[in-house]
């Protein structure tokens, strides 16, 4: 998969026409991957090669930072996602206060047309752009016309009986939903990073952790979880997670991702692993000593493996 970034007048244009499709993707959720197979589909038909035009950072951590969405998945994990789902081209635009200054029609000729050399452009149903979000489908339609490529717009794609968004994801993640942020997602809920070094507690205690890396300081789901890990050579492997605070040993309010991966003794420090969450245990808890946080730990390794069936 090819990746660019960037303003397009400040790099070269691209090298072949392009079927585009338009959004932060957050999550890449069953709405997004019915607009990537779409636009997979278009593509071949218009002589093109299927692209995606995403933002970095989220708009809104641009313009309202204390009220942003949390993040679903970080960029590396948007783009190991779009590539596992055949897009050949992601462009990933500096989103900032002068590119939002951008009118309607700019975004289109110098993005659209100048840059990506668009002959099909795929939003959805409710998409908004420009300065002031004053564009529409309407206008993209027309633009097109005049500039010779096809605009598509697609309609909402339901899941679980709700519109599948970024949105619904966020609100069962933080209810402790897996079963319906997976239904959302049409794959379980993960997380990818590198373990990095740690206080070595979990080896002091006798349940030893490789600690993940988190991207953002704001996670979108938090507590006690059975999981398993890709990226351990074999398709995964069970284990236990915290996603918290450790408010039993500090108190410095960070978010951490300790996973006690069950009979596995060997080290893995700077391994870049993925970490499924299938079923919440519980909700993180402050205990009155180290030998209660202890005998509760062992408590959700035995639940985990009785719910993976280990």
């Amino acid at each position: 998969m090819r990746m660019t970034h960037g303003w397009f007048d400040t790099l070269h244009r691209a090298d072949r026409p392009n079927a585009v499709t338009i959004g932060n993707f957050d999550g890449v959720h069953l709405g997004h991957q019915a607009m990537l197979a779409r636009l997979t589909s278009r593509a071949a038909s218009v002589g093109a090669a299927p692209a995606v035009l995403t933002f970095e950072p989220h708009p809104r951590e641009i313009f309202t930072p204390d009220s942003a969405p949390t993040r679903l998945t970080s960029l590396r994990e948007k783009l190991e996602i779009l590539r596992g789902l055949g897009v050949a081209h992601v462009h990933v635009c500096r989103f900032s206060k002068p590119f939002a200054a951008l009118s309607a029609e700019e975004f289109v000729r110098r993005i659209l047309v100048d840059g990506l050399k668009a002959r099909y452009v795929l939003v959805g149903d409710d998409f908004r752009f420009g300065a002031k979000r004053a564009g529409d489908f309407a206008l993209l339609e027309r633009m097109g016309q005049a500039f010779g490529f096809q605009a598509e717009a697609l309609h909402t794609v339901e899941a679980a009986g709700q519109r599948a968004s970024s949105t619904a994801v966020r609100e069962a993640l933080a209810e402790g939903d897996m079963a319906m942020s997976a239904q959302l997602l049409g794959r379980p809920y993960s997380i990818s990073g590198r373990v990095v070094g740690g206080d070595q507690l979990g080896r002091k205690i006798g349940y030893p952790t490789a600690n993940i890396q988190l991207k953002h300081n704001k996670p979108p789901l938090k507590g006690i979880f059975a999981v398993r890990v890709q990226g351990l050579g074999q398709p995964d492997w069970p284990g236990v997670a915290s996603l918290g605070t450790r408010p039993t040993v500090h108190a410095d309010g960070r978010p951490t991702l300790e996973v006690h991966l069950f009979d596995f003794d060997r080290s893995i420090y700077r391994e870049h692993l993925r970490v499924e969450f299938l079923h919440k245990l519980r909700d993180e808890a402050k205990f009155p000593s180290m030998e209660a946080l202890i005998a509760q730990i062992g408590e959700d390794a035995r639940q985990a493996r009785e719910l993976l069936d280990v």
